[in-house]
């Protein structure tokens, strides 16, 4: 068998480690197979030999179809062996070389022998290799055999023949199907790992029959499990009926809960662990739920066996990030856990405090973290620094303490991603706490000073072009952008006279120095820096004409292209040279929706240098061009809002269909995105119908369908509606989906002339008041909301009713709304009676808006809110309030 890695000898100046199998080559190994043919036969040998077969065929060496017959062949001859290893090898070696149809009628016989030997361990490795080589036909053979042995007295034989039906289910699930009432029985054993088989096999069986499901996770959850690795998977099984159960039952009790809650007071470690991740991983869980499961997760955390504690300390770690609160009784002993041998604790310790700590705790948990960073590996610091990012948009207050922990650990030695991930960090707060963009833009630029990654200089110079102009001394960033034109290579150079350009712009006072400096740079050696220099210095000087107005300069340096990157790529992919230029005017202009691989897939918001500015700038901006180029709606004036796309259609409908709504000052415009998930069709023709009757503000302008929809490319398609002018108009929109079909064939990708009309019914989409408002936060809401005119300020209190709690309350508000939460008050306590909630927004026509809330709740669990709202003009106040009291 295959040895593990070894020291040659114990001389630690010379440490030299070497595997058995270091060098072989399959032509040596195949030449010794021929051992298998001896008269004589030595199993030691032959043991040494297939271990080599096997050893090649794990490393991805292929066998030509003689080589493997020939080896399959020779393996059959050591059935003659009565060596008990040996024979286990040549289990493991026919099961590797899946021989085909017509060799394994050769070692079917002899396997079927084993398969009824009398020694178990022949019995058990014979049903393995019998399931993984045979067909359909050759299993109805020996079918009544593994029935026998899934109800067989040894537990070894009963598990090989469950593990084997486990497999086979996937091939010949008929068949499999049919052994219902021995899988039933074996489900009683009383052998542990018999169980466990025997209830996964049983639940693979039945698993798209709900109630059949349903009824027997009920029969088992009333105390017949006896192996814990089975109750395992009764708690899985009984998690995913609940999920499918909905939330609660009509009783307002969630199903099978206290089965889940029982398993907490199980004697197996195990089963505790797998209940208490089920409870918090439950949908909509409430804090009275969750209290039990975070009890006896808090005991392991003082476990003395690692794997408790890591097990414990994860699942805290992802309930904090939804139920922060609910986690705060263990930050004792999570604090215990940051100097923890195994870091992997300590990390998932101290990311979880940053989660639940609050703002008092947070110099603290710094003065801590700053003597763990340097014994943790860069993936675990990645994690730290991520959590630190949160925690400082949590509490913008504290920014400054926790911008001097970021720049300090830029200093130190690290990976590129973990540098990427500090610098991201740096950028997302420069971007939410205006009041740190100087210091943060400063700690930047010392460090491209001593940066060794060229892709995050030239980051960094980009955003300092964008964010440095803007600042109260744009001067002092001029020394660190020009340094890099002398110090570093090529790339970076060209981003650095870039940036310059873009200070010589904005700012007029430095333009006379800028242009010196980019003059010293005509000479550079690259020509790439060269022509840069001399291109800004044409239009900073506007010789010969080169721009015609300041708006174009401005256009030129800062803008973005007009068509997406990925378009443009596209299209230069798909030009082919010829006379004819290419024509950038040619390339698509619209934005296209996520890919349907990439829609399925959920994937993390970008932070940092990657991420968009703030409010998804980069796609407003994108539809702010996309609706600009659009005649029909190119007179709609300045884009005040796009939402989220909102879906339309199921997840695995045949046609995926969501609509982003975009707010303009007298209009809205419905942006359709359609994607066509049958391979088979080609739809062309397609357009939205929408009835606009329960919407009576609303009158429609114009439309735009979309030509053709090929299959998974998705395209778009527009309706523009008028509105008053300035009011935030709501209303229901019923929407049909209208196309023609076309046939494609699949073997030329050709569709068919003729096509059939045909319509396709889609959700209800509604304008609701929180689509006039783009949530904007602020850095110090006291400071904002004294500065704001205290004559426009507007008190009224509400009834909510009864609520399941405050942080419901809290949540619904801010939905309807649509503000942001600031300084983290959007986290309520779990046995909260009282909470103040701050928020802040931007209203339609860009007036600010700022707003008090404060909840109360009675014993009798009702809700009463008083609302105080300031606002740039005292109408939007007013305004807020109706939404209020109409939500």
């Amino acid at each position: 068998m295959a040895q593990p890695l070894v020291k040659k000898d114990d001389d630690l100046d010379d440490e030299m480690e070497f595997s058995p199998f270091m060098g072989i080559e399959k032509g040596a190994v195949l030449q010794e197979a021929r051992v298998f043919n001896d008269p004589q036969l030595d199993p030691r040998r032959c043991s040494q030999v297939i271990t080599k077969l096997l050893y090649l065929l794990n490393q991805g060496e292929s066998f030509t179809k003689v080589e493997a017959t020939e080896v399959f062949f020779s393996v059959t001859k050591l059935f003659q062996s009565k060596d008990t290893g040996l024979r286990r090898m040549v289990y493991l070696i026919i099961k590797e070389l899946s021989p085909g149809s017509d060799e394994v009628i050769i070692v079917t016989s002899s396997l079927m022998k084993d398969m009824n030997s009398k020694i178990d361990m022949y019995r058990a490795n014979a049903i393995r290799v019998l399931c993984r080589i045979i067909d359909g036909t050759l299993l109805t053979q020996i079918e009544r055999y593994l029935k026998q042995a899934i109800v067989d007295k040894n537990p070894v034989v009963s598990s090989a023949a469950l593990v084997s039906g486990l497999h086979m289910l996937k091939t010949n699930p008929e068949i499999v199907k049919r052994w219902s009432n021995e899988v039933q029985e074996a489900v009683q054993s009383r052998a542990a790992l018999v169980q466990f088989h025997a209830l996964a096999l049983l639940h693979q069986i039945r698993q798209n029959d709900r109630l059949a499901v349903s009824k027997l996770v009920g029969t088992l959850t009333r105390g017949a499990v006896r192996s814990p690795l089975a109750q395992c998977l009764l708690i899985r099984y009984t998690s995913q009926i609940i999920r499918d159960m909905g939330n609660h039952s009509q009783s307002g009790e969630r199903p099978f809960y206290d089965f889940l809650e029982s398993c907490l007071r199980h004697k197996a470690e195990m089963v505790i662990l797998e209940a208490a991740r089920a409870i918090t991983e439950l949908d909509g869980v409430s804090s009275r739920e969750l209290t039990p499961a975070i009890t006896v997760l808090q005991l392991f955390l003082s476990s003395p066996k690692p794997v408790l504690r890591f097990a414990a300390v994860r699942t805290l770690n992802k309930v904090a990030m939804t139920h922060p609160m609910a986690v705060t009784n263990c930050n004792i002993d999570m604090e215990s856990l940051i100097s923890d041998q195994n870091r992997s604790i300590a990390t998932l310790a101290i990311t979880t405090l940053l989660k639940t700590g609050n703002e008092s705790s947070v110099e603290r948990l710094m003065k801590q973290i700053t003597n763990f960073m340097s014994d943790i590996a860069d993936e675990f610091k990645i994690v730290v620094v991520e959590a630190i990012r949160s925690l400082c948009v949590k509490f913008p207050l504290k920014y400054r303490s926790l911008m001097n922990f970021l720049s300090n650990i830029l200093r130190e030695e690290g990976g590129f991603e973990y540098k990427r991930a500090i610098v991201d960090s740096i950028v997302t707060i420069i971007r939410d706490i205006p009041d740190a963009k100087e210091n943060g833009l400063l700690h930047l630029c010392e460090f491209i000073e001593d940066c060794e990654f060229t892709y995050l200089s030239t980051q960094i110079l980009h955003f300092l072009g964008i964010e440095g102009p803007n600042t109260s001394d744009p001067s002092k960033y001029i020394r660190y952008i020009y340094n890099r034109v002398h110090l570093e290579n090529a790339t970076v150079r060209a981003a650095a006279v870039c940036t310059l350009a873009k200070f010589g712009f904005m700012v007029e006072a430095l333009k006379p120095r800028i242009t010196v400096l980019l003059k010293r740079c005509i000479y550079d050696s690259d020509d790439e820096v060269r022509d840069r220099a001399t291109l800004f210095l044409s239009i900073l000087g506007n010789d010969d004409g080169l721009v015609e107005t300041d708006k174009d300069s401005r256009e030129f340096l800062f803008g973005s292209l007009e068509a997406p990157l990925v378009n443009l790529e596209t299209s230069l992919k798909n030009y082919e040279p010829s006379e004819e230029a290419f024509d950038v005017d040619s390339v698509p202009k619209e934005v296209k929706s996520q890919p349907l691989a990439e829609k399925k897939a959920k994937g993390k918001k970008p932070t940092g240098l990657g991420a968009p500015p703030p409010a998804s700038v980069s796609g407003f901006d994108a539809y702010d061009r996309l609706l600009s180029s659009i005649p029909e709606f190119a007179t709609f004036g300045k884009l005040f809002k796009s939402s989220s796309p909102v879906e339309l259609t199921e997840a695995e409908t045949e046609y995926s269909v969501n609509v982003v709504k975009h707010i303009f000052e007298s209009h809205v415009v419905f942006q359709y995105n359609c994607t066509n998930t049958v391979p088979e069709q080609l739809l062309e023709r397609i357009n939205v119908i929408v009835d606009a009757s329960e919407a009576e503000e609303f009158s429609e302008l114009s439309s735009k369908p979309l030509n053709s929809l090929p299959y998974d490319s998705p395209g778009q398609a527009f309706v523009a509606f008028e509105k008053p002018e300035g009011v935030p108009a709501v209303g229901k929109f019923s929407n049909t989906l209208t196309f023609v079909v076309k046939e494609v064939d699949p073997n030329t990708g050709e569709a068919e002339e003729d096509g059939v009309e045909d319509e396709y019914q889609l959700e209800d989409l509604e304008v609701v008041p929180a689509d006039y408002m783009v949530n904007v936060g602020v850095s110090n809401f006291r400071n904002a909301w004294e500065n704001m005119d205290p004559e426009n300020e507007l008190v009224d209190e509400y009834g909510l009713g009864p609520r399941e709690s405050l942080a419901e309350a809290v949540k619904a508000v801010t939905e309807v709304l649509g503000m942001q939460s600031c300084e983290g008050t959007e986290t309520v306590a779990s046995n909260a009676r009282s909470h103040t909630s701050l928020l802040s927004g931007l209203y339609i026509g860009n007036v600010k808006v700022l707003v008090k809330a404060q909840f109360g709740m009675d014993n009798r669990k009702e809700v009463a809110m008083k609302l105080a709202v300031r606002a740039d003009d005292q109408s939007v106040s007013e305004a807020i309030h109706a939404i209020v009291s109409g939500g």
